[in-house]
């Protein structure tokens, strides 16, 4: 029924060709290491497993503008340092001019300046350009695949059921992921950027300065190229003193991180629960919990600040301290007149610009340290994925299988065992086959696994062994306990997940007088937080209308009439049998009320190794053939109830 939606989203453009590899085999940590060697190595795979994901932008099926962007860049890079140079030896030329007071060089030199300062500024524009839009494309590219991978067969749910470094999961890609792919094109343009203007310029302060004669003792000790070894010496105490101030810069990053994302996910369940809060007048509690998390927010900000101030007392200090070393060693030569003044000063920016290109350690330390948690993160999310992946095809830990019925059957359970993920059994070995338009009812003690069952036969429950099949071309549609409403109009509300305009106002708006809210018949096309606004029963409502528009041809109920009063509970369900006669129904309910609404009755009963089906009674006399789960029950000698005629 629901008409495709035409996605022209910059993700989908960015990456539409983008195929995401297999996921990579587990790797378990060898057992001989200690707790902390193991911890080290896990974090060092972290980073593999992210580059795994990310080098595809690259790739065969990556981005197709990747290499054009990247080469582009590499080429604006080394033509940016071309005209670094072009204004070091003009800074050389105007200052032997006006040591010379030869004017009229001076003016030809003012001219020729505006030229190599035009370029610079061009081609500074156009390398931020080129860098930026690596890092949307990338961004995009990644983003688009780990999205689809995250909301691919109800992997976002299952991620809520197994353990695993996964929490937050949207803080990690909207934040996470940003970042991660963020700095590696900054890093990677800073260190190219260094490194030839670093080879430049050495081989011009080796040029420049030649070698530098000192007199100890009344002997010459004379050091050539002294200027480039004042110029490695002073990076390498910058850049090792930076080291060792910030080596634990990375964790503190990464531990800040974390509690800025629980931080962010404890106010963002008041917003979403503010109702019940309210009712029950929780506020104080929550302030508790919100001071609480944020109390670790700003203990951690502490910690980096710490780290901060003492790399900025490296990098601040260099910075203040580089422009005067080259002048106070080039200070003999000029006054024993083997240096003009020109050659100072191109010196001096040649220094400084090495002491840069050396410096740029010291001046990029957090982001680094910033990055690396960052990509250990998102990397943590993608592992979490790859261990449902490798589930679906069956490694490990046994999946449910989903075919097709035979027959007229509709659906049919053969052999089915529900566990989690660490294989604890939930229900063991049903058998059951439902017929077309049979209204089945699970019955159970709370905590017999009715909803984890339920759950299973709509697909969202992965784990455990024998198979769900399902007639060929039969729609499945489920209602929870507590459903869904989308941010948005009404309309959208109700016609989720299908598109608002798949059907007109009129359809819209006699579904919601079945479904007993046509008193919100003027508001379909009302922008409203209607989450926070309808009320408990009027949602189980709103997900009854879903229902009557959708029509389809199997519907699971999972208490989805909790809310609702006795006398509402009866009317709906008799709304439903009226305006969708032949639909198969799953319920999952506690009221024995609405029995009178089923057919059939199974019951569910606790036992240690899982819960087990031990009746399979019909509600309404029936002339069929009875079930698998009766035939089995009874040809085992099982002990179940003896179905009535």
């Amino acid at each position: 029924m629901n008409k495709p939606v035409a996605n022209d989203s910059p993700i989908v453009e960015a990456a539409a060709d983008h195929v995401e590899p297999a996921p990579p085999e587990a790797v378990e940590p060898d057992a001989d290491l200690s707790p902390e060697e193991a911890e080290q190595a896990r974090k060092d795979y972290l980073l593999t497993r992210f580059w795994i994901s990310a080098r595809g932008f690259w790739g065969r099926g990556g981005d197709r503008l990747a290499w054009i962007f990247s080469i582009g860049l590499a080429i604006l890079i080394v033509t940016n340092v071309g005209f670094q140079y072009s204004i070091n030896v003009w800074n050389r030329a105007i200052f032997d001019a006006l040591e010379r007071r030869d004017s009229a060089t001076v003016y030809h030199l003012t001219a020729v300046f505006f030229p190599l300062a035009i370029g610079s500024v061009v081609l500074g524009v156009a390398q931020v350009y080129a860098r930026m839009s690596i890092q949307r494309r990338w961004r995009a590219c990644l983003t688009n695949s780990v999205v689809s991978r995250w909301l691919t067969n109800g992997r976002y749910y299952q991620l809520n059921l197994v353990r695993g470094d996964h929490q937050n999961p949207e803080y990690r890609i909207a934040e996470d992921l940003r970042i991660a792919t963020d700095s590696p094109v900054d890093f990677a343009a800073g260190v190219t950027s260094a490194f030839l203007s670093a080879a430049t310029f050495v081989a011009v302060l080796w040029t420049i300065g030649g070698a530098l004669t000192v007199t100890v003792a009344e002997s010459s000790i004379t050091i050539p190229g002294f200027l480039v070894i004042a110029a490695v010496l002073y990076a390498a105490i910058a850049s090792g003193s930076i080291i060792v101030i910030g080596r634990r810069f990375v964790q503190t990053s990464e531990d800040k991180n974390q509690a800025e994302a629980e931080y962010r996910y404890t106010l963002t369940r008041v917003r979403e629960n503010g109702e019940s809060i309210a009712l029950l007048g929780g506020e104080q509690e929550e302030r508790d919990g919100i001071d609480k998390t944020f109390t670790k927010v700003l203990h951690q900000w502490a910690r980096i600040a710490g780290q901060h101030m003492r790399t900025t007392l490296v990098s601040q200090g260099s910075g203040l301290i580089a422009p005067v070393v080259p002048l106070l060693l080039c200070a003999p030569k000029f006054l024993d007149g083997s240096m003009t003044l020109g050659q100072v000063m191109q010196a001096a920016s040649a220094f400084t610009i090495v002491q840069t290109a050396f410096g740029w350690l010291v001046d990029n330390y957090p982001r680094l340290a910033d990055w690396n948690a960052c990509a250990r993160r998102i990397a943590s999310l993608m592992m979490s994925l790859d261990g449902l992946e490798r589930a679906e095809r069956g490694d490990g830990i046994g999946r449910i299988q989903r075919g097709e019925t035979e027959g007229e059957a509709i659906l049919s359970l053969q052999d089915l065992s529900v566990t989690l993920d660490d294989g604890t059994a939930v229900v063991g070995e049903a058998e059951v086959v439902i017929e077309p338009g049979e209204r089945l009812l699970v019955a159970g003690e709370s905590g017999t696994g009715k909803s984890t069952l339920v759950r299973a036969i709509a697909g969202l429950w992965p784990w455990g062994g024998g198979s769900v099949n399902f007639h060929p071309d039969r729609r499945l549609f489920m209602l929870p306990q507590k459903p869904y409403v989308p941010s948005g109009t009404l309309r959208r509300a109700v016609a989720y997940p299908g598109a608002a305009e798949d059907w007109t106002i009129e359809e819209i708006g006699e579904t919601l007088d079945k479904s007993g809210l046509g008193h919100l018949k003027d508001k379909i096309e009302e922008d409203a937080p209607w989450d926070q606004t309808l009320s408990g029963g009027e949602k189980q409502r709103l997900a009854f209308a879903r229902l009557l528009l959708h029509r389809p041809d199997i519907v699971v109920l999972d208490e989805a009439t909790s809310a609702l009063d006795e006398k509402s509970q009866d009317n709906m369900m008799k709304t439903v049998i009226h305006e969708l006669p032949d639909v198969t129904i799953v319920s999952v309910a506690h009221r024995a009320e609405l029995e009178a609404f089923h057919s059939r009755k199974i019951t569910l009963e606790r036992r240690e190794d899982g819960a087990k089906l031990v009746s399979d009674v019909d509600l309404v006399p029936r002339k069929r053939k009875r079930s698998l789960l009766n035939r089995a029950l009874w040809g085992s000698g099982t002990r179940a109830q003896k179905p009535r005629r």
